[in-house]
């Protein structure tokens, strides 16, 4: 069921979305040659716990996994699209590499969620404009999220964003954004492509995760033997951009920024 957030739950959570985009910059100024993605989880950690706040990721069993999550943050590499593990492979991030950071941040019961992509060190144009195009094309679907409006808006708008300036690139499908607060995911499912005019109609008070994710080739993925990560099914380079909104009388506001 969708759920409408209470106005001093709201409040919250604009207190968590700060927090949370405060953690998710000084780890992206951690991202560079050499570091090893648990640093990155560590970090990630440490952060959270300092402002005793909680990771909304460890141990969470999203539907259909057979485990609980078994670290804080998805750190997701080159042709990685979501949901890397950083603790269970030894990885060390190289120049050149492109790196999703995903979080998911539990203030006072209520959670947010969010993601960048960065850059390690120098990166060839064809990654500067995967990154881009794909940070681009959150703004728009934000953009397109208003009270009156439909699920549907959202991701037609990023749809034909994406057709107008990248072409070539696969956008995915069979992943998608959520309503969150009360749980990491919550209705409705918000697809990065569709009709203007369909699916949930928009209401003051949703709350939705907006989660762009383009690939350089193919928008097909395969899911890793951990249980995890999704993967470019062509091997090719993948993007991931994610901010937490809330649907007010006057748009969307970004709780997450």
């Amino acid at each position: 069921m969708i759920t409408i957030k209470k106005p001093e739950e709201i409040t919250i959570l604009r207190e968590g979305g700060r927090r949370h985009a405060k953690i998710l910059a000084r780890l992206a100024l951690a991202v560079v040659p050499g570091v090893s993605t648990k640093n990155l989880n560590d970090l990630a950690e440490k952060l959270i716990t300092e402002n005793g706040d909680e990771s909304a990721f460890l141990d969470y069993t999203p539907k259909g996994a057979k485990r609980p999550y078994p670290a804080s943050l998805c750190v997701s590499i080159n042709d990685e699209v979501v949901h890397g593990i950083p603790n269970e492979k030894e990885k060390i991030l190289k120049e050149g590499d492109i790196v999703s950071l995903d979080l998911g941040l539990r203030h006072n019961g209520l959670i947010t969620d969010a993601a960048v992509t960065i850059p390690v060190g120098k990166i060839d144009e064809r990654a500067k404009k995967l990154i881009e195009i794909t940070k681009k094309a959150l703004a728009v679907g934000i953009s397109a999220a208003h009270k009156g409006g439909y699920v549907g808006d959202i991701g037609a708008t990023i749809e034909k964003f994406v057709k107008s300036t990248a072409a070539d690139y696969g956008i995915v499908r069979d992943l998608a954004g959520h309503g969150v607060g009360y749980a990491v995911h919550e209705p409705p499912f918000v697809p990065n492509f569709g009709e203007k005019g369909k699916g949930k109609k928009l209401l003051p008070g949703m709350v939705l995760a907006i989660e762009p994710m383009l690939n350089e080739g193919s928008e097909k993925v395969v899911l890793d033997d951990d249980g995890y990560t999704y993967k470019t099914a062509d091997g090719k380079r993948s993007a991931h951009f994610e901010h937490t909104i809330v649907i007010t009388e006057n748009g969307a506001e970004i709780l997450t920024s």
